[in-house]
């Protein structure tokens, strides 16, 4: 099982570029968990640990794609009907009762298995009854099919000895039905992670209680919560941590001690209340606290113990931009699971805007389809950090480059859905 280095992420710097602190979390991070068998039916949604190979092909056999008559092309007119007689009935299931010959024609279901010939191959194609008609025992075949129409071919889906699904792979209903297919009952998966997750701050009190002036309710601690049981995390509350050093890093401990993940929310800035840096650095190493991007540049990775450590900003949009951002693939490599970047595709930016060199940043904006079919990256009209609000309302982010200052609207950009992170 691989554990965090005290030194792997060395030299890391203050404002480091987002590219950078990727790798260096790819090159460093592996999985911290137990892997476990469980039954097929358990599978879904867990991350296999090993590789699966196909003991059998998929199909085992040539089968019929339709219901009708199974037939040499050979033996067929390519211009006119063809008579031929009936000489058996397969239905799904069944063995075929001889081997075929040729000069006959074979009544045939879906999924029925095609027979060997008596002197070589078996019938290689097979016609929709709807363009037959069958009378006295012979079938009526109409022309202008194609050699090998409507037969499935023995592997054609699956190969014996073939991987199918390699360790790392996130089970989804195709992966359990797929491992289901070569004959699979159990597989071999990694245990869920186990996350901790607590907020930080005076002002943040929990929903549901008596409003207090300038306190506000916690929302990161849920939307943390949610986001990490969709990556399959085993979560604990740790609620909110007040104001104070000690307090902090008592808990900080204590939640290492007992989890493979801390994350956090708020408290990783430069103010004098800001107090989870200095308990990190006091228990265990703090690789990367700065990041060039917006939002979200105050975030924070290290290691506490065995645990790995991430402080993510206390505004709701900038954290959850940074979580999708740099914690999930974290989240992903530490529980087993393959580092996949996420998914960007091109749009027509629906906006002009202005940026700093030397930072990433992510905009938050909806999809609209213009007149001529394009679809249209639409900004949300307000900026703030602190608005959860806008990763509701909006799609997903328009990803802008380091180097880019001025975009103009028109211009071709590269756009993150959040339905293709969210639960990955």
């Amino acid at each position: 099982m691989a554990q965090l280095s005290d030194d792997c992420f060395a030299g890391a710097s203050p404002l480091m570029p987002i590219e950078e602190a990727m790798a260096l979390i790819e090159r460093n991070l592996g999985p911290v968990v137990a892997t476990e068998e469980v039954a097929l039916r358990a599978a879904a949604g867990r991350l296999l640990a090993e590789d699966v190979v196909a003991a059998v092909d998929v199909p085992p056999h040539d089968n019929s794609a339709v219901d009708g008559y199974a037939v040499y092309f050979d033996d067929l007119h390519p211009e006119r009907e063809t008579r031929l007689p009936v000489a058996a009935r397969i239905a799904a299931g069944e063995r075929p009762p001889a081997p075929a010959r040729r000069g006959a024609a074979l009544r045939i279901f879906t999924g029925a298995m095609l027979p060997l010939g008596a002197d070589g191959p078996g019938p290689d194609t097979v016609i929709m009854q709807e363009d037959c008609r069958e009378e006295d025992g012979y079938v009526l075949l109409s022309p202008g099919i194609r050699r090998g129409a409507n037969r499935r071919a023995r592997g054609e889906d699956v190969v014996a000895g073939a991987t199918i699904l390699g360790a790392g792979t996130r089970l989804r209903p195709q992966e359990v039905g797929l491992a289901a297919s070569v004959g699979r009952t159990r597989l071999t998966v990694f245990a869920p992670l186990s996350a901790a997750v607590f907020s930080t701050g005076n002002e943040v009190c929990e929903p549901g209680v008596a409003p207090v002036p300038g306190r506000i309710f916690d929302s990161n601690r849920y939307t943390l919560i949610a986001l990490l049981e969709g990556l399959g995390a085993r979560v604990s509350d740790l609620g909110i941590l007040r104001d104070d050093a000690g307090a902090v890093r008592r808990a900080l401990a204590g939640a290492a001690r007992a989890h493979q993940v801390v994350v956090t929310s708020g408290g990783v800035s430069t103010g004098e209340e800001d107090h989870l840096r200095g308990a990190v650095e006091a228990l265990g190493r703090l690789h990367f606290w700065r990041l060039a991007i917006k939002p979200g540049r105050p975030i924070a990775m290290g290691r506490v113990g065995g645990a790995a450590f991430f402080g993510l900003p206390g505004n709701p949009a900038a954290m959850m931009v940074t979580f999708l951002k740099v914690v999930r693939p974290a989240i992903l490599r530490l529980a087993g699971g393959r580092m996949d970047p996420a998914r960007l595709f091109p749009v027509r930016a629906g906006f002009a805007h202005r940026k700093k060199a030397g930072r990433r940043e992510f905009v938050r904006a909806r999809l609209e389809r213009a007149d001529d079919g394009a679809l249209v990256a639409r900004k949300f009209p307000r900026e703030g950090a602190g608005l959860l609000s806008s990763m509701v309302e909006s799609e997903g982010l328009v990803e802008l480059p380091e180097a880019m200052t001025r975009l103009t609207e028109g211009a071709t950009v590269d756009f993150l859905s959040f339905d293709s992170v969210l639960g990955r």
